[in-house]
């Protein structure tokens, strides 16, 4: 088994943070997207379109999305649960997910990629070639804050994301949040709850994956 991993880049530190939480150690293989690492025919080899993270187990097996990846390990190491306890828990969760992933996530993906000088001619991960959209980068950065409104009533009423437990949701909210305050994004000042939660999660220790 195999995980290949970007230190600089927020998908693969989901993975290393759900990791961390179920005590799973993983022989790992750094690929530096700064580089180009992810674009050569070696690495092609693992995943074809060309983005961290990727796992392969031992019979040959790739997955390459980090919720995929997540849900292996849930399912070969289910201490401490992570992605729900029962039928309505794991629905839950499934939902914040979710909604974590598109309306934060993806939205600070999408203000930093269509705004980067870096990124230029790079507005969205893999093997093809994309033009940045300038009012897409205004559009993420506006979703981002919308979804700060949004979550805040969400943590005035239980301790994590999705309930009284810690789960993946809390991981994503995390790498989202950390991400979107690279661009400049800061909670608003009266979003009390949502800073209650941001510094117990980050003094977790697998918050440092």
């Amino acid at each position: 088994m195999k995980f290949y991993d970007c230190r600089t880049a927020p998908s693969p530190r989901r993975v290393r943070i759900f990791l961390a939480e179920k005590g799973v150690d993983v022989p790992t293989e750094q690929v530096d997207l700064r580089t180009g690492a992810h674009f050569t025919d070696a690495f092609r080899a693992v995943n074809p379109s060309c983005t961290v993270p990727a796992l392969i187990l031992d019979d040959g097996t790739a997955i390459t999305e980090s919720m995929a990846i997540c849900r292996y390990f849930e399912e070969t190491n289910p201490e401490p649960p992570l992605m729900g306890t029962d039928a309505r828990d794991r629905a839950v969760v499934e939902m914040w997910q979710r909604r974590i992933e598109i309306e934060a996530f993806l939205a600070v993906a999408e203000a930093l990629r269509n705004a980067a000088k870096g990124l230029k001619g790079r507005a969205l991960p893999g093997p093809e070639d994309y033009e940045q959209i300038p009012e897409l980068a205004a559009r993420g950065r506006a979703r981002v804050m919308a979804f700060y409104d949004k979550i805040e009533p969400q943590l005035g009423t239980n301790e994590f994301v999705a309930g009284p437990r810690y789960t993946v949701a809390d991981i994503s909210a995390l790498v989202a949040f950390d991400f979107a305050h690279r661009l400049d994004l800061a909670f608003p000042e009266a979003h009390r709850n949502l800073r209650r939660w941001h510094q117990a999660v980050s003094a977790r220790p697998s918050a440092a994956a």
